[in-house]
Parts: structure tokens; C-alpha cells; sequence
């Protein structure tokens, strides 16, 4: 890489670390004095962080944001130097890539443990904090196929900077949105208004400085591709359209109740049903394209050169979309067809045209399996997705000994609440026998604890978990005459949800170990 560039990389780079060291010693200070007096026995963690989890789950979210800032240092270089050839791109993605892997390996890793950790039987809750890593997600899966086309076609130029620049910003937001406390949220633990000011501002500065300078020496760096209706570009710009339009309606979602509470408008809330039904429709038609594009060649091509391959496709989702449910469940329920639909077509077009290259003997890359297996990861996901949320089933019950109750062919019988201790917390745990058809399934240890230090009670649940369901269990409350409340459910397919994210963060790192990603080019100088 020209010396010039690789200068202005690092100048970027050393003013965003600039700015975050003082915000360590003008806000966080690690000497300061923050308790009044010595605590001789410690202060306790507190309890939802009392899991192997989360060793790993922020900084893994932590190495996304950071990677995302290489891409945004990239983009700022280009624009300085007007210049963005796809040379610079090919130095630029693997970066990009390996944040996408750790930020989609972190999501994956904090939804798993909100639903094993939490209690509540539930993977994601469209929570400010869950939204705030999802938001550069979307802008980063965006960027990353922008890139594919800036590199392979010079095209996409000017929305490859403004995605860089877009994912960056969209991880200062999100550290401001957990740091701040502006927004309530079961996974925020720590915030202070002066750090929340100090990070908003920063915020202001980057992004606003960054789109100024975009909009002044923007027109630089143009592309002067002119691509066909039926290309891969143009399907390509027509997915990374539909994911920023996703992403503007999380952040919507996200932002409207502060902005309405702030303008004193009262206090809004925006649930499930607005997030789950926006996003449930964009999906559809980013699914169509998502499974299309890679048949396309790029700069122009016909549709009738995929036609048959298209109408197998069809036939063949239009037939799972609908069998599988039945097979699986006994009962079609529209939704679950609808995310079957999207997941079948995006599999049976990634495998078809896998087995094509194959047997036609055609050379792929690492980078070409690495995109099959993120579209499969992705169209597992959606099984899982299209499953748990419509066949789930969840009854809140009153529990004593011997007492039974029937989800889904599952018998849970009550058997016993025996008193625990452990290293920092007693409590008890209920005894929950499972059988399915009068066979022995699996015996639930639900436990409810009382930390000793915190003096928290917290919900330890009990998952015995299979490759097509979970059985969950969560203690309630003590109740009289020796009964419990007791919270059962059956999740079905609710792991290939995570199976799916971790298949994505594998293509992603296959995409990493492409080997031109490592051979050395010759570049000319700058002049």
C-alpha cells in the first residue's frame, strides 16, 4: 500500500484512540477513588454476570466496534486522498471481515445467553442494547458485499465510504445508547450521564465531521460504472438497500421513545409487533434477491440463462415452505411457511449452483465457500427464527408435588424442591421429570438463588436441549401449602438459531483466509 495511505490510515486511527483515551482520563479514570470505604470480603459481581458467557460475549462485541473503526480510517484515507481503486478495497476488506465474524460471533453468544441466563425463555427482545450491536451488523453485512463490488467491478464507491463511515458511527451510537443510561434495558449495568455526554459528543464530532467531509470530496471518488438491470451489481445494490432500510427501522424503534420523551411528548413505548412486522417484510424480498444474485454474472447477463434453475428452485420452496411445517409440527401456520419460504429458497439456490460448480469442474475460492456457507447460516437461522416464534408453546402453572401437566406430548411432573448452596448463594432447586409418550425424557433441575452478598434472588432455568427442541424450565415463587409457580415451555428448533449465526461467522472466516487476501500486488507510489 502507498506510504501516503498507510499514513492517513493511522492518523485516523490514532485520533479515534485519541479520543477514547480521553474519555478513560477525563471520565473513567481507573485511579480514581469510587467507594467510600475498603470492602474487606469484595463487592460482589453482580449475579447476571456470574456466567462463563460473558467472558467472552463483550469482548468479542468489543473487537466488532473496534474493527469497524479500521473500515472507517480506510474510508477517510480514501476520501483525503480521492482516491478508492480496487487495490485499496482488497486491503480494507479483510478487515472489515474479521469485525463482521466478531460482532456476529458476539450477538450470537449474548443472545444465547439471554436465554439461558434470563429466565424467560426468550432469544431476542428488540432491547436498546441487543439493537445497538444489531444496527452496525446490518450496516457492516451491507458494507461488506458493497466492498465485493468496489473491489471486482469499481463500482459502489461512494456507498462503500458512506457505509464505513455508517457502521463506525453506528458502534459509537451503540456505546453511548449502553454507557449512558438514557435508555432502560435489562443488559445495561453501568451508566453515568457525564461519561453518556462526553461519548455524544464524540459522536457528533466523528460521524458529523466524517459525512462533511464525504459531502465535500465525495464526488472524487464516483464510480463511472454504468451497470445493467440484471446484474449482480444491481441485485447487490438492491440487498444493501433493503438491509440500511432495516437498519433505519431498528434505529427508529430504538431512538423514537428517548426522542418523544426528550420533545415532551410523553412516554412511548415501540414493541415486538413494530419490529417483528417491519422487519419480517423486508426480509422477504432480501431473501429473493439474496438467493438470485450469485447465479447473476456480473456487469449483464439474461434471466433465461438461470430460468430452469430458477423454476426448480420455486417449485421446490413452494413444496418445503409447506411440508416441512406439516412434517415437523402437524399444522401449517402462515408465518412459519412465509420464513420456511425464505429460508428454502435461499439453501436450494446456494446448494444447486454449488453442485453445479462442482461437477462442471469449475476453480473456487475460499471466499466463494465462505459466501455459501453465510447463506446457509443465514437460512438455518431463519428455520430456527420461523420455528421457535410460531411454535413455542409457554404455560405459567401452580406446582406441587406430584403434580403433572402436558405440552407438546411432554409430561412435566413435579417432584421435589431440595434446599442448595453454593460458593456465594443458597437457595433451592425443583426437581422436574419429563416423559414423552410414557418414556423417560429428562429430569429439570430448576433453581431459584439468594446471592448472600447482593442478596439478589436470581432464576437459574433448566434446558434440556435437543437438536429439534428445547424443554425449559424457570422456578417462580414460593407459593402456599408447598406449591410453586413454575414457567414451562417448548422451543422448538430455537438452537439453529445460534447453529445458523455461528455457520455465518464460519463463511466469514473462510472469506478471511482467502489467499489474496495475503499476496502481495504491486502498487504504484502516490505522486
Amino acid at each position: 500500500m502507498p506510504a501516503d495511505i498507510v499514513a492517513r490510515v493511522l492518523a485516523v486511527m490514532g485520533m479515534v484512540c485519541a479520543g477514547f483515551l480521553a474519555f478513560i482520563l477525563f471520565t473513567s479514570g481507573p485511579f480514581a477513588r469510587t467507594l467510600p470505604a475498603f470492602p474487606v470480603e469484595g463487592r460482589d459481581l453482580n449475579p447476571l454476570l456470574q456466567d462463563p458467557g460473558l467472558i467472552f460475549h463483550p469482548p468479542l462485541l468489543y473487537m466488532g466496534y473496534v474493527g469497524f473503526s479500521v473500515a472507517f480510517a480506510f474510508a477517510i484515507a480514501a476520501l483525503l486522498s480521492g482516491r478508492l481503486d480496487s487495490a485499496f478495497t482488497r486491503f480494507a476488506r479483510p478487515w472489515t471481515l474479521a469485525a463482521w465474524v466478531f460482532l456476529t460471533l458476539g450477538i450470537v453468544l449474548g443472545s444465547a445467553w439471554a436465554y439461558y441466563e434470563l429466565g424467560w425463555g426468550g432469544w431476542w427482545f428488540w432491547d436498546p442494547v441487543e439493537n445497538a450491536s444489531f444496527m452496525p451488523w446490518l450496516a457492516g453485512t451491507a458494507l461488506l458485499h458493497s466492498l465485493a463490488v468496489t473491489e471486482q467491478r469499481a463500482g459502489f464507491k461512494a456507498w462503500t465510504l458512506l457505509l464505513s463511515i455508517c457502521a463506525f458511527s453506528l458502534c459509537l451510537l451503540g456505546t453511548f445508547l449502553v454507557r449512558s443510561g438514557v435508555l432502560v434495558s435489562v443488559h445495561a449495568f453501568a451508566s453515568d450521564p457525564a461519561r453518556g455526554m462526553f461519548i455524544l459528543a464524540f459522536m457528533v464530532l466523528v460521524t458529523g465531521g466524517s459525512l462533511l467531509l464525504f459531502a465535500v470530496r465525495g464526488h472524487r471518488v464516483r464510480s463511472r460504472v454504468n451497470n445493467a438491470l440484471w446484474s449482480r451489481e444491481s441485485l447487490l445494490l438492491g440487498n444493501n438497500v433493503l438491509l440500511m432500510a432495516a437498519m433505519l427501522v431498528v434505529l427508529l424503534g430504538t431512538l423514537l421513545p428517548l426522542v418523544h420523551k426528550q420533545l415532551g411528548l410523553g412516554s412511548i413505548s415501540v414493541g415486538e409487533p413494530f419490529f417483528n412486522t417491519m422487519f419480517t417484510w423486508l426480509m422477504v424480498p432480501f431473501a429473493l434477491l439474496l438467493g438470485v444474485g450469485p447465479l447473476v454474472r456480473w456487469g449483464r447477463d439474461r434471466p433465461r440463462n438461470i430460468r430452469t434453475l430458477l423454476l426448480t428452485a420455486l417449485v421446490s420452496t413452494l413444496v418445503l415452505s409447506v411440508l416441512l411445517p406439516w412434517l415437523l409440527e402437524d399444522k401449517i401456520i402462515a408465518m412459519t411457511a412465509v420464513g420456511m419460504a425464505m429460508a428454502c429458497w435461499i439453501a436450494v439456490l446456494a446448494v444447486a449452483e454449488a453442485v453445479q460448480r462442482v461437477s462442471r469442474g469449475t476453480k473456487t475460492s475460499l471466499s466463494y465457500w465462505g459466501m455459501v456457507a453465510a447463506h446457509l447460516g443465514l437460512a438455518v437461522t431463519i428455520t430456527g427464527i420461523a420455528f421457535s416464534q410460531n411454535y413455542s408453546v409457554e404455560r405459567d402453572v401452580r406446582m406441587r408435588a406430584g403434580d403433572s401437566v402436558t405440552i407438546h406430548d411432554y409430561r412435566f411432573t413435579f417432584r421435589e424442591v431440595r434446599d442448595i448452596t453454593g460458593p456465594n448463594y443458597r437457595g433451592g432447586v425443583a426437581l422436574i421429570g419429563v416423559t414423552r409418550h410414557g418414556e423417560p425424557e429428562a429430569v429439570l433441575h430448576a433453581e431459584k438463588r439468594l446471592y448472600n452478598t447482593s442478596r439478589m434472588v436470581m432464576t437459574e432455568a433448566a434446558i434440556d436441549g435437543g437438536l429439534t427442541r428445547d424443554l425449559y424450565a424457570a422456578l417462580g415463587e414460593e407459593l402456599d401449602n408447598g406449591a410453586w409457580a413454575v414457567r414451562l415451555y417448548y422451543k422448538p428448533f430455537v438452537r439453529w438459531i445460534w447453529a445458523g449465526g455461528l455457520l455465518m461467522a464460519l463463511g466469514g472466516l473462510l472469506c478471511l483466509a482467502d489467499p489474496r487476501y495475503r499476496r502481495r500486488k504491486p502498487l504504484p507510489e502516490a505522486g
